[in-house]
């Protein structure tokens, strides 16, 4: 069941590393329920006890303010994020490849594609990895040739310019926004 028409829309975040981890924490601070998706176990076991895997100034009392409110949860299980989430953001590694200028994108891709397989309903799929020109059309091009709703899931991009050490501040005061969609929806 989604609520993208009256209420404001649940979110899921898949990657809780660096990028995934703060937008997660940060968007639940603002008050949107939020599901927080890895395929790491351990990352997520370290996060639903209030610990984040990684150094970031702040992010750990957000994380802890955040799980008490109840609106900020942490699950490997991507259908859970499928079903209970209106957008969904794609927070996952673009590392450069082995001995190449190019990046890797299997995460992306790999991403993109488990969601795609779950979505039955409307929803919008955000990138938020930095990826090469013309990701976005190929993905879009993917997720409505796999997922059971089709033309109904949309794609946008929308990358992340994260400082280390000003996360929290970059992501709830960003100074600018970039993004890329196809409808007013």
């Amino acid at each position: 069941m989604t609520n993208h028409d009256n209420h404001r829309p649940r979110l899921s975040v898949i990657g809780t590393g660096y990028l995934g981890a703060t937008h997660a924490i940060c968007m639940a601070s603002l008050g949107y329920e939020v599901i927080g998706v890895d395929v790491d176990a351990h990352k997520i076991d370290e996060l639903r006890h209030g610990r984040v895997p990684f150094f970031e100034p702040g992010l750990p009392e957000l994380l802890a303010k955040t799980m008490e409110t109840g609106r900020l949860r942490f699950t490997t299980d991507f259908g859970e994020a499928a079903r209970g989430a209106d957008v969904h953001f794609i927070c996952v590694g673009t590392p450069q490849q082995y001995d190449s200028n190019a990046a890797n994108m299997s995460y992306v891709d790999s991403a993109f594609t488990e969601m795609a397989k779950l979505i039955t309903g409307k929803a919008l799929l955000v990138g938020k990895s930095t990826v090469p020109v013309g990701t976005a059309q190929r993905l879009t091009e993917m997720v409505h040739a796999i997922s059971p709703a089709g033309h109904d899931v949309e794609l946008a991009w929308n990358p992340e310019f994260l400082r280390e050490g000003f996360a929290i501040q970059d992501t709830l005061h960003p100074d600018r926004l970039v993004f890329g969609a196809e409808s007013p929806w």
